[in-house]
């Protein structure tokens, strides 16, 4: 009876042994060096991308702003968009190029500069996520990450609603959860997926790949030419270079 009893406890201790060596192996898995300036590359390896599918109205409304943008492209007159305005794309639009970004990795943060209009985007590490409602919107929104077996996982909430990513309009309540990990073709992955219970029928799922630019150097960009104004159609207007008399 003793040696049944010992032989339980053995196996109950090799039960309760297994998940902690499992546990201790996961957190002591390095973190990658993703540090660098990189560039947005299309991948034919990368998982095929969802399509937003949206709630009949927010449908009407993106398909109604796509037709007014292409109309007023077609005459000459685009409508003054984020970017017509001098200001940048904000989340997740920042994070899928065309230019380089630069990502720099630091204690307690991974901060992302898009050289694009300067666009600066700060993920602070292993904080807790505020309340949406607690969060000031901004371009960028609140980010908190943490990583996991290599990944940088990533929470964004509080996106500006007039911040919009190719037309497509959100509520206050719009996540943005990114995974970004290597590869197994060297790339560098954001696996980026948005929650909109108010605007989605359901999250969907894209991803954005990079290579290492080793040599490049950031290049100042700021957004200066004041030549251009919104009218009250919102069409884009060029100021007269001749004064009126």
């Amino acid at each position: 009876m003793m040696k049944m009893n010992k032989f339980i406890a053995l196996t109950l201790g090799l039960v309760v042994v297994a998940p902690l060596c499992a546990s201790a192996q996961k957190a002591v898995q390095p973190i990658p060096d993703i540090t660098g300036v990189w560039e947005a590359v299309r991948d034919t390896t990368a998982p095929a991308a969802g399509q937003a599918q949206l709630k009949p109205p927010y449908l009407k409304e993106k398909q109604a702003l796509t037709q007014a943008v292409s109309e007023a492209n077609s005459k000459g007159e685009p409508l003054s968009t984020t970017t017509q305005r001098c200001l940048g794309d904000g989340m997740p639009g920042m994070m899928g190029g065309p230019f380089p970004m630069e990502i720099l990795q630091s204690k307690g943060q991974v901060t992302i500069i898009q050289e694009a209009y300067t666009q600066v985007r700060r993920i602070y590490l292993d904080k807790q996520q505020k309340s949406v409602d607690d969060v000031e919107p901004s371009f960028f929104g609140s980010s908190v990450g943490h990583w996991d077996a290599g990944a940088l996982i990533a929470d964004t909430i509080g996106v500006k609603q007039e911040v919009l990513y190719r037309n497509t309009p959100h509520s206050k309540d719009m996540r943005i959860r990114e995974k970004i990990y290597f590869a197994a073709n060297g790339f560098l992955r954001d696996e980026v997926t948005i929650e909109d219970p108010v605007v989605l029928e359901k999250p969907y799922t894209y991803t954005v790949s990079y290579r290492r630019l080793p040599d490049y150097q950031m290049l100042e960009y700021v957004c200066e030419d004041n030549r251009y104004y919104t009218d009250e159609q919102g069409k884009q207007r060029m100021h007269s270079d001749t004064p009126s008399r």
